[in-house]
């Protein structure tokens, strides 16, 4: 674009000499003056333009330029409300230079109820079904690539993710899904084709009928590309959450991938991310499987349904069995190996994976195996302890929830000195997290140790936080009182300290 367009670049280094924003807004003002005169043929309208309002005066060095100078201005926070029928020439046009320009603009320039839109489905259209064009069948089909209808299917793709109106959905959803499940596209199509079709079922969510799709969710599923996967978990995780139980098969599908990750390791040197296979496809796993939190049990409903790469290959029954054996040794490897790294980075993503393992935990409830939930609050209670306060806050707010659960009550107290620590960490964040726990964890036994504490640390506590202390304290000293001399004692204290907050 160096070489293309100096003007653009012109303009672009007038905006940024500007000494004050009036300079600025007249120097756009200015700019904008000039676009539309071009755009309609000068003041004297000698020039006739097309039907659909472009003027065929303009070059296609020209149109590029005043659309790529729209596009900057509309960045830069200025209403631009002309130039439609330049941007949306550029995007019927044959030359991939001026398409990806068109596209571009009109993803930022329209929205999805301009009437203009409608005058461009045909060539999105077009655009979208050029896989199967003789330009891409001739080129290899290693996968990794495209070429310029490869190209012009992924920019029509993220403009109508883009864009994402009602018109424009209703429209091309059914080639969208066409293009995502067919074989011919390239896996870098597939993998917007997935994020376009998710962000049209978020603006119209029954779009898709979830049983006829899942088979074909399926098969995406069993795609090698990395990528792809990813971009289908993320559809898929969008699905699911509205409708689970239409998806509830897919389940051994997803614990095949979490076992290939974690356990073999398999993974494309471009998807390793710090020596972690994948990290952001494990999150989005693990996600899907906390949406089913009877997946556990060998007798779950549905979920074992026909596999045909079960390695077992025999009947429903064993193949629940086989997954779930897979994905209880699948969340052990992530318990056990999961450490805190010196790289901040690789600690991150291993931390992002363990608290989603954890949480799947939590979504099993009682009925998940009983190691499973000891080693969580093992782990838990190392984190609660480092300096690094994101990994403290989220060991201890995923502690509050694992203690919730019956049989957890025994391995939470033994971190109850530690978590008192947190409750005067200068993150107030963390003190929040730290309170919640603490309330989450008393009963009987400990009742008065961590009230009296609570009470002790009320005089010095924000007044953000302290309201929120006096009625947990209060609430804790209501509920496990077994002295009465200690209770008055106790709301006495209350008010002496915080009357304010004392109804």
């Amino acid at each position: 674009m160096a070489s293309q367009a100096r003007g653009l670049q012109n303009f672009i280094s007038d905006l940024r000499n500007a000494k004050s924003k009036e300079e600025e807004q007249n120097r756009v003002n200015k700019e904008l003056a000039n676009i539309r005169k071009k755009f309609t043929g000068g003041s004297g309208g000698g020039t006739k333009l097309n039907a659909d309002g472009s003027n065929p005066s303009l070059s296609s060095y020209q149109r590029k330029k005043y659309v790529w100078k729209l596009v900057y201005i509309h960045v830069l926070g200025y209403e631009v409300d002309f130039g439609h029928p330049e941007v949306l020439a550029l995007v019927r046009s044959g030359k991939y230079s001026e398409k990806q320009v068109g596209y571009v603009a009109m993803s930022l320039l329209l929205r999805g109820g301009d009437p203009a839109i409608g005058s461009v489905i045909n060539t999105i259209r077009k655009d979208i079904a050029a896989a199967g064009a003789p330009s891409s069948a001739g080129k290899s089909s290693s996968g990794s690539g495209g070429d310029a209808s490869d190209s012009a299917q992924s920019l029509a793709l993220c403009s109508i993710a883009n864009i994402s109106g009602l018109e424009m959905i209703q429209a091309l959803h059914v080639e969208v899904q066409h293009i995502l499940v067919s074989k011919s596209s390239t896996p870098n199509v597939r993998k917007k084709a997935g994020l376009c079709l998710l962000r049209l079922v978020r603006t119209s969510p029954n779009l898709v009928a979830g049983r006829e799709f899942a088979p074909h969710v399926a098969q995406l599923l069993q795609d090698r590309h990395l990528g792809v996967l990813t971009s289908t978990m993320s559809l898929l995780n969008g699905l699911a959450g509205q409708h689970p139980s239409d998806y509830e098969t897919l389940i051994p599908y997803v614990v095949h991938i979490l076992g290939m990750l974690v356990l073999k390791k398999a993974c494309a040197r471009e998807y390793l991310y710090y020596r972690t296979p994948s990290p952001w496809l494990q999150i989005k796993l693990l996600k899907f499987l906390q949406l089913y939190p009877h997946a556990i049990s060998p007798e779950a409903n549905g979920a074992g349904g026909p596999h045909k790469k079960s390695p077992k290959g025999g009947p429903p029954a064993q193949q629940n069995k086989a997954y779930v054996s897979q994905l209880r040794s699948v969340v052990s490897k992530i318990l056990t190996e999961t450490d805190v790294s010196d790289s901040i980075n690789k600690s991150n993503a291993d931390h992002a994976v363990l608290f989603e393992a954890v949480n799947l935990i939590v979504c099993w409830g009682p009925a998940g195996p009983v190691q499973l939930r000891d080693g969580a609050m093992k782990l838990l209670g190392k984190f609660i302890s480092v300096r690094e306060p994101n990994i403290r806050y989220l060991g201890l707010m995923t502690m509050a929830r694992l203690a919730q659960l019956e049989g957890s009550a025994d391995g939470v107290k033994k971190h109850q000195a530690t978590v008192l620590v947190s409750l005067k960490d200068a993150d107030i964040s963390v003190r929040r997290r730290a309170l919640d726990l603490l309330f989450v964890m008393c009963d009987t036994d400990n009742a008065e140790r961590i009230v009296d504490e609570l009470v002790a640390h009320l005089a010095l506590a924000d007044a953000a936080i302290r309201e929120e202390m006096v009625l947990k304290i209060a609430i804790l000293a209501e509920k496990y009182a077994t002295d009465l001399r200690w209770y008055v004692d106790t709301v006495l204290k209350l008010i002496s300290i915080s009357g304010d907050h004392v109804s």
